[in-house]
This record gives C-alpha cells, sequence and structure tokens, in this order.
C-alpha cells in the first residue's frame, strides 16, 4: 500500500484562520448590535466597564470552583451534582453563598413591576402575627383528622368579636361542625402535630411550593396552579383585615428597600371580603383598603428605612375564571376606587392561570365596556396585561398575546411564548411594550425545567425591552420581598447578559413604571424621551444611573483586586 501524502493543517496563526477569525468577530459583534440592552453598553462609563469585566470574570471563577462538575467527583449519597443553571430550588441554597449573590443583593433594582401583593412577605411572620391576633379564627370545609385531610380541606382565617366559647370540639377532631369557627390560638396550641410551632410549618406548607412540587414536572401546570390559587385564598383572608394589612404593608415594604427596589407596582384582586379594624361586617367596597394601603406607603416613606423609596401604586386585577358578572363587579370596583383615590389605582389586569380561565377573547365585551366607563368618567387606567404566561403554540392562551397586544397593554406580564410569534415581537418593539420577565416563576411553575432554556435571552436579542419580576416571591421560594434571587439567576445563567445586561433590564423598570396618569401618546413619548425627558421619569432614570455609578464603584473596591 503506498503511503499517503502528508495532511497539511493551517497554522492557528496563519493568514486564512486569521481572516476567518476576523469574519466570525465582526459576525458576533453585528449580531449584538440589535439586542435591546445594546445602547445601555455602548453608553457604559469606564467605572461602569471596569466592574462589569470583573463581574464577569467572577461569574466565569464560580462556575468552575462552585458549580462545576469537576467540584462534585466525590459525591456522597444523597447530594446533588451541582452545575450552573440547576433549578431554582435546588441551587438557592449554594446560590446564596456566592461572590455573584453579594452583587446581586447589592445591586440597584429599580422598580419592581410585577408583583401580586398577597406574595409578597415572609410566611412564617404573618402566620405568627394571624395567630397572636386577638379575635383572629381558623375554620375549615371537614374535620382535620390526619395528613390527608388537612392537605385536601378548604382552611381559611377570620376576625370575630364572639368566637365560639372553650371548650367546643377540635377542629382536629371527628366532631368538628365545618365552617365553625375556632379561635386561631386555640387550634395553634391544639395542633396533633407539634401545637404552634408544628401548625406554623403545616400552614406554610399549605401556601407555598415545596421544592419537590417545583421539580415534579411530570405532573403538569395545572396540578402547581391549584395549590397556587389556594395558597391566594388562604393568605387573602389573613391580609384583608386592617390590624394585618397595616404592618403587612410596612414589612414589605421595608424588604423591598433593603434589597435596592425603588418603586413598586402591586397587583391585587381585591376578591376576598375586607374588614376594618374590630368589625365583622365587611365593607362593600375595598375603597378604604386603598385608603389604608396608600397610607402606610406614605409613612413608610418618611422613615428613615424608607428615605429614597419613590412609592407605589396599585395595578387592579379580576380573576379571568370568574362569570362575567363577577369580572363586571370587579371593574366597576377599580372605578370607584379610582374615582377616590386617582394617585393610587395605575391600571388593569386580568389574572389566574391562562389555561384554565377565560382567555381575553372571550372578555372582549367586557373589555371594551371597561374602557368605554373610563373614557366616559375621565379616568386613565391602562391595560397590563398577563399574557403568554404558558407552553402554548396557537393554543387560546397563547392567544392572549394577540389581544393585549390589540388592546393596547403598556406592558406585558410574562410573555413566555412571545418568542413564537415574529409579527408580534416587531409590534411589540414599534409600540414600545415592555416584557415584565420573572424567571423564577416561570421556572417553578414548570413552564422551563431550568433558566438556561427561559425564552427572555431570545426577546433580548431581538431587540425587545423587559424588566425582571419576582412575581409571587413568598409562595414560590425566595423567601423574600426582595428581587435578588432573579437577579441572581439571570446573571449566572445567561453569558450574553452580565452585569450590563442586568443593569439595562434594571433601567427598563424605572423607565416603564407608572408614576402618573398619562395619555397613551404621553406614555409613549416619555418612553421614548428617557433621560431627555422633563418630567418624573427622567428625573428617577437620572437618580438610578447615578446609584449605578456609586454601585459599579463598590464593584471596584470590593473586587477589584
Amino acid at each position: 500500500m503506498e503511503n499517503s501524502a502528508p495532511v497539511f493543517v493551517p497554522e492557528d496563526g496563519s493568514e486564512s484562520v486569521a481572516k476567518y477569525l476576523q469574519t466570525r468577530q465582526a459576525l458576533v459583534l453585528e449580531e449584538k448590535q440589535h439586542r435591546s440592552d445594546d445602547e445601555f453598553r455602548r453608553t457604559l462609563t469606564p467605572l461602569g466597564q471596569k466592574a462589569c469585566a470583573i463581574v464577569s470574570r467572577l461569574r466565569e471563577e464560580e462556575r468552575k470552583a462552585v458549580w462545576s462538575k469537576s467540584n462534585n467527583e466525590n459525591l456522597l449519597d444523597g447530594e446533588t451534582e451541582l452545575y450552573p443553571g440547576m433549578m431554582f430550588m435546588l441551587a438557592k441554597e449554594r446560590m446564596e453563598s456566592t461572590k455573584l449573590w453579594r452583587i446581586a443583593t447589592k445591586m440597584p433594582k429599580g422598580a419592581l413591576l410585577h408583583a401580586h401583593m398577597g406574595a409578597l412577605v415572609d410566611l412564617d411572620w404573618l402566620f405568627r402575627q394571624t395567630l397572636a391576633m386577638e379575635g383572629m379564627c381558623f375554620y375549615a370545609s371537614q374535620p382535620l383528622l390526619d395528613e390527608k385531610s388537612r392537605q385536601n380541606a378548604s382552611v381559611r382565617f377570620k376576625f370575630s368579636k364572639s368566637p365560639p366559647p372553650l371548650g367546643s370540639p377540635s377542629i382536629w377532631s371527628p366532631e368538628y361542625v365545618p365552617e365553625t369557627l375556632i379561635p386561631a390560638k386555640v387550634a395553634a396550641d391544639t395542633f396533633p402535630d407539634g401545637g404552634r410551632e408544628g401548625i406554623l410549618a403545616w400552614l406554610k406548607d399549605r401556601t407555598s411550593i415545596v421544592a419537590s412540587e417545583s421539580i415534579e414536572h411530570h405532573l403538569g401546570v395545572d396540578a402547581i396552579w391549584r395549590k397556587l390559587n389556594d395558597a391566594f385564598a388562604i393568605l387573602a383572608s389573613i391580609i384583608y383585615h386592617e390590624p394585618i394589612l397595616r404592618p403587612f404593608v410596612r414589612k414589605f415594604l421595608s424588604a423591598l428597600a433593603e434589597d435596592g427596589v425603588r418603586w413598586v407596582e402591586l397587583r391585587d384582586a381585591f376578591a376576598s371580603p375586607f374588614r376594618r379594624e374590630g368589625q365583622e361586617v365587611p365593607d362593600e367596597d375595598y375603597n378604604e383598603m386603598i385608603r389604608i394601603i396608600g397610607e402606610e406607603i406614605e409613612r413608610f416613606k418618611d422613615t428613615e428605612e424608607g428615605k429614597g423609596f419613590w412609592g407605589a401604586r396599585i395595578i387592579w386585577t379580576a380573576l379571568r375564571h370568574l362569570p362575567s358578572e363577577a369580572i363586571i363587579k370587579s371593574m366597576e370596583h377599580c372605578i370607584s376606587a379610582k374615582r377616590a383615590y386617582p394617585h393610587l389605582i395605575a391600571g388593569f389586569d386580568l389574572v389566574g392561570q391562562e389555561d384554565l380561565g377565560k382567555p381575553h377573547k372571550d372578555l372582549i365585551s367586557e373589555l371594551l365596556w371597561f374602557r368605554q366607563r373610563c373614557t366616559e368618567e375621565g379616568l386613565e387606567i391602562p391595560f397590563f396585561f398577563h399574557a403568554g404566561e404558558c407552553l402554548g403554540d396557537g393554543d387560546s392562551t397563547d392567544g392572549n398575546l394577540f389581544d393585549a397586544v390589540l388592546l393596547g397593554t403598556r406592558r406585558i406580564g410574562h410573555g413566555f411564548s412571545l418568542y413564537k410569534h415574529p409579527t408580534l415581537i416587531e409590534m411589540v418593539k414599534e409600540r414600545k411594550i415592555l416584557i415584565e420577565s420573572c424567571p423564577i416563576s416561570n421556572e417553578v411553575l414548570r413552564l422551563t425545567s431550568t433558566i438556561l432554556a427561559h425564552p427572555l435571552p431570545s426577546l433580548l436579542a431581538r431587540g425587545v425591552s423587559a424588566s425582571l419580576s419576582n412575581d409571587d416571591p413568598a409562595l414560590l421560594g425566595q423567601g423574600t420581598s426582595g428581587m435578588s434571587h432573579d437577579f441572581w439567576s439571570a446573571l449566572q445563567a445567561w453569558e450574553n447578559l452580565g452585569l450590563a445586561g442586568l443593569g439595562s433590564l434594571a433601567e427598563n423598570s424605572v423607565r416603564w413604571a407608572i408614576y402618573e396618569d398619562q395619555t397613551d401618546d404621553e406614555w409613549r413619548r416619555d418612553i421614548e424621551d428617557g433621560y431627555l425627558g422633563s418630567g418624573i421619569r427622567a428625573a428617577r432614570m437620572k437618580e438610578w444611573r447615578a446609584s449605578w455609578e456609586e454601585f459599579c464603584q463598590w464593584i471596584v473596591n470590593e473586587f477589584g483586586s
């Protein structure tokens, strides 16, 4: 057999290889110019550029030292193999020990634009407050005899001036009569599995998604949504009581301010009866509840810890699964609250699991009626719709994105399925619609098994503007009102994001916040003007940018060496 001629392999430094690499780099840079965070990156100061480089280095170091498989070669039985982008619930403890976590907690977050009020506070604190309150009672749809009944029964809290006398049948016994009020203190002290501490653990389990549930993707999204809906109902039966509501608002505002949040927009369905302090009969509307929330916001701003906190407004929400009459009633309550407290009511939305609730197209009559009523009364209550929080492609839930855009939504909550719609993507960009992305929520509620597969990077690469939010942090495992877990997850997961991309997302939250009532034209013009505007938005964007520079200086001082 004849010897074959030697194969020629170009050297790495050859002209052909160099030319190819140059072409490749030009293509990469050309693509990055289409990103929504391109302008933010181009306008970074030298200090900002240095901080971003430091964070990129730290990220790579921690990828190898904290999350690398080589770090897990000698795993013990029962230990979990770690990797960048592993499921949030499994990564949380390790996450909070990293340098990137310190950076995420220090980051000036700007505004929290997508958060449901009932899920914004530490559950342990809330239930301890509830069990200690005079007159607070507990009841269930059946005797809570064993673990199965305690898991499946409907349970709620309610204030009463005259609870049953001591000696009434225990709620944990077969003699309990369903729906009978039991003093919450008595129910806690007689809990059969550990007394007061035991009932606290049980209540937290009933009202939050535990780690095992967050990774059981084979059970689908419906199962986990059922638990989430029940959790909101239990929490609302507590929070919709003035003596709890006031400290509850102060508690989550304090946690947000500590986490670097300057502004928050609260979504709430106002679907449970609200009772004023000492009153058993609930109010007919929610105007007093709105007034109390506003009062506590102003009180917090006057405190030392609230110094520099810009404030909060409310996006009124209606539950999409309710009958038309109930949705109309909710809309009427919204209009009433807007008339009474226009500075607090900022917008309107539909909430609840999109897959099982009515799609937007089945509620067009109600939504157009609401918009007409607002026009007649001279009220500015724009739409900020949840849409595309689903896995579908072309089904009725996925179709909510089309209606949200056509109905003039100013932002889209989640928009998880938007990446499948090229025409809608262009319309969203043209109309300056922001995506309120909630990566951890999307993972825990089983839309994706890892943040590495989340569609937000695809939208950012196409030039879609977005911000990060935490959605339901008390219920989804974050254990805090703040946004640091979502910020850390995005920073660690996505190579193309980096600190600069994270800064752009935070800046967007300030840019797209609803500080004041504006017409659609005023809103869009203000968004486009950004820093160059002359109103509240521009002033707060400049204030945020100053805090960003201070943050970058801290990074350089802390990690530069």
